[in-house]
């Protein structure tokens, strides 16, 4: 039986604790978690799991590994911290990772809402070694997963919460049965992208309309939301669709072309935005002679 020590934060990260915990073919030995994951910390509490809480860089954790026996294989599933060399290097076999993208492709944070960003039709999820570069190391297993158009950020989220916890076990099953094949990385098919904020949400109505439909449903509700201004009060918004009414090339872009039900020109199209909301829920008249981004 190996030892299993978990890295892991959020729901996510929770879900995966609950398939370390229930899977008789190992034995979970530590959780590495942050402060917020209050439920991960309480599971690990009723169970008496030893549990690391907090940023493990710059040594931090080195007492807690120093009391704790030797892992076979350290495994990271939505943890929230860089994961530093001697971290990584500490399990007897390796440390792996579950990361929200068919790799190489949208290495980095939040894969999947730029997946839908870029109008991807696929998206996936991959079991990795963990390296000292940021999603570079071979790969186990990866699973697909089909897109839609209407697919938001939070519904790729459902679907992996079913994907993760087979995942685990899947690669618990290949390594214990001695079937385990990593393969390298093709590093010219590697794509890379960071860390986004809310700020980061705001609508440029000079896109066209199919990238402006996939940004606003990449970070729809829960998300903080894709976002416009108007008269410098802020539009918060969740879905949007093609419309088919009538506008002029030489229009500004995001000039409302109908008010009830609201329609917005965008440079090859217009869009009605179909929920939507005003962030300081104030009651603000939109009328066909208004402008969004402004």
């Amino acid at each position: 039986m190996i030892k299993i020590g978990a890295l892991v934060s959020g729901e996510l990260g929770l879900k995966a604790l609950h398939t370390f915990y229930e899977n008789n073919r190992i034995e979970l030995s530590c959780v590495f978690t942050d402060f917020k994951s209050i439920r991960i910390i309480n599971y690990c509490a009723k169970y008496k799991i030893k549990v690391f809480k907090g940023n493990p860089r710059n040594n931090s954790a080195i007492e807690f590994l120093n009391s704790i026996e030797k892992v076979d294989i350290l495994f990271s599933v939505n943890y929230l911290f860089i994961i530093e060399k001697e971290l990584i290097e500490y399990p007897k076999l390796f440390s792996l990772n579950i990361h929200g993208s068919l790799l190489p492709k949208y290495r980095g944070r939040t894969p999947h809402v730029w997946a839908i960003i870029n109008g991807e039709t696929k998206v996936g999820v991959t079991v990795h070694k963990i390296d000292t570069g940021v999603d570079t190391g071979d790969i186990l297993l990866q699973k697909e997963i089909e897109l839609d158009e209407e697919n938001t950020g939070s519904d790729v989220l459902s679907k992996y919460n079913i994907i993760y916890p087979k995942l685990i076990n899947d690669t618990i099953n290949v390594i214990l049965d001695n079937k385990a094949v990593f393969i390298e990385q093709v590093k010219s098919k590697a794509t890379y992208f960071g860390k986004r904020i809310p700020e980061d949400g705001k609508i440029n109505w000079n896109w066209s309309k199919e990238r402006t439909r996939n940004w606003v449903r990449a970070q729809a509700n829960p998300y903080p939301g894709a976002f416009t201004y108007l008269n410098n009060e802020k539009i918060i918004i969740n879905r949007v669709s093609f419309s088919e009414m009538a506008y002029s090339y030489n229009m500004v872009n995001g000039k409302v072309l109908s008010a009830i039900p609201l329609i917005v020109k965008t440079p090859n199209g217009a869009l009605e935005l179909k929920d939507y909301y005003f962030a300081d829920n104030k009651k603000v008249k939109i009328d066909n002679t208004d402008t969004l981004g402004v």
